[in-house]
């Protein structure tokens, strides 16, 4: 993280509990980000938060740090039994119950606290194993939580801590009544500790949130502003039949180290990954009907750099903690406003610079107004040279015949600013 994103306030400045300031301090955590900074005094305290603060600002290690010093800090409730976990983390989608769980690790390895991880889709018999040794944190997705708590595998009747990250997608994703049926079977609020923390937190969603909390205490980072100012936003108006020769020309222009391009629908994502891939980029796909396995794989392939752009749904557009994401491509503007927020903050992290890149075509151009009324201000306008573009195309690659991409030399092509493109795209295989 750079100076710029972090404040003066130093996690050592707070009461914490010793394992918990000697895990942050192994892994070089030593001063707070603003959400840290205003969250934790709360927490400490054991006032209920709910944090509003834009993506890759610390949300994830603020609630971490104020769940291992509460339980720390505090005896497990009388009478307390091996299946019943002292914290719950519940997040919206598989990928993000899995990153928390690593973010995880490091306090539960000083602290000697255990971790439990439950998500749908494959793991349930060794998720299940890890279960029945019993664990203090258990993190997970609303399904599968649902799923052991109906067959006793865990019980919820001695929690003391609840977090709830991505707060919006969960309610935005109709888990209310998962939530609420979890939440029947803990103490009451009143005998918990309590978090929020998302990215956006709608009036809808704060009245819904504080039903089950505590006389929350709201927290927000630079509310006014919903897209960081350390990306640069650019967007094009192409034609239906020259977006993907538009894309791929900004492709080749740009030359991302690491992108991420989000289309509405897993068929447009499909299309986009068989003409990347047709053209030698190193590329992964994430979409719903990814398996488990292989969404994992993906996401571990473009982190440690093997994969160089993921085409990707909204599925992968929250809480997913991708360091050094340079550019962010919407081929398609979203439908949800606010998913345009969530999808460029996966670039200009923790202080870094990013770019952000959409493309306003004749489908989806109505969903700008929307847009830019959400975010506060206009989206700068780029133009660009039809005759400049990438022509001749190859034919998209089939799914089923690879994930990541093919071999085969890059095209010339002009730039559209003038110049020529760069040739040393790197290769899969």
């Amino acid at each position: 993280m750079s100076k710029t994103h972090l404040t003066e306030q130093k996690f050592s400045d707070f009461a914490l509990h010793p394992k918990v300031i000697e895990a942050l301090e192994t892994k070089g955590f030593h001063n707070c980000t603003p959400i840290q900074a205003l969250a934790l005094p709360l927490t400490l305290a054991g006032r209920d938060v709910a944090g509003q603060a834009q993506t890759g600002t610390g949300k994830t290690m603020a609630f971490l740090t104020s769940t291992f010093h509460y339980l720390l800090s505090h005896p497990a409730l009388e009478g307390h039994q091996v299946n019943q976990p002292r914290a719950l983390i519940m997040a919206p989608t598989r990928e993000l119950a899995v990153q928390i769980h690593a973010d995880a690790e490091p306090l539960a390895q000083a602290s000697g606290l255990k971790l439990g991880l439950a998500y749908g889709g494959d793991g349930y018999d060794k998720q299940l194993k890890v279960l029945e040794n019993g664990v203090d944190i258990l993190i997970g997705t609303t399904g599968r939580l649902i799923d052991y708590a109906r067959q006793n595998y865990i019980n919820l009747a001695a929690i003391q801590v609840v977090v709830l990250d991505e707060a919006d997608r969960m309610f935005d994703l109709g888990f209310i009544k998962d939530i609420r049926w979890l939440l029947r079977r803990m103490p009451p609020a009143s005998q918990r500790l309590n978090m929020l923390f998302s990215a956006t937190l709608s009036f809808r969603v704060r009245e819904l949130a504080f039903e089950h909390m505590n006389n929350a205490e709201y927290v927000e980072v630079e509310p006014e502003q919903k897209t960081g100012h350390r990306i640069k936003e650019e967007l094009f108006y192409p034609s239906n039949e020259e977006k993907m020769r538009l894309l791929q020309t900004l492709l080749e222009e740009e030359w991302p180290d690491r992108a991420i391009i989000f289309a509405n629908t897993k068929h447009r994502c499909e299309d986009i990954w068989g003409h990347l891939a047709a053209d030698g980029h190193r590329v992964g796909l994430l979409t719903g009907d990814v398996a488990q396995k292989k969404r994992l794989r993906i996401l571990d392939d473009f982190t440690k750099g093997d994969v160089d752009i993921l085409v990707a749904t909204d599925v992968a557009a929250r809480g997913l903690h991708i360091p050094a994401v340079t550019h962010v491509f919407n081929y398609d503007l979203p439908d949800d406003r606010e998913d345009y927020v969530h999808r460029i903050g996966r670039t200009g992290r923790a202080g870094a610079s990013g770019h952000s890149i959409s493309l306003a075509c004749e489908e989806y151009a109505l969903n700008l107004p929307a847009i830019e009324e959400y975010i506060g201000h206009g989206i700068p306008v780029s133009r660009y040279n039809s005759d400049a573009l990438l022509q001749e195309l190859p034919p998209p690659k089939r799914l089923t015949r690879n994930r990541s991409g093919g071999n085969g030399p890059r095209r010339g092509g002009n730039n559209r600013r003038g110049g020529a493109p760069r040739n040393n795209r790197k290769r899969s295989g």
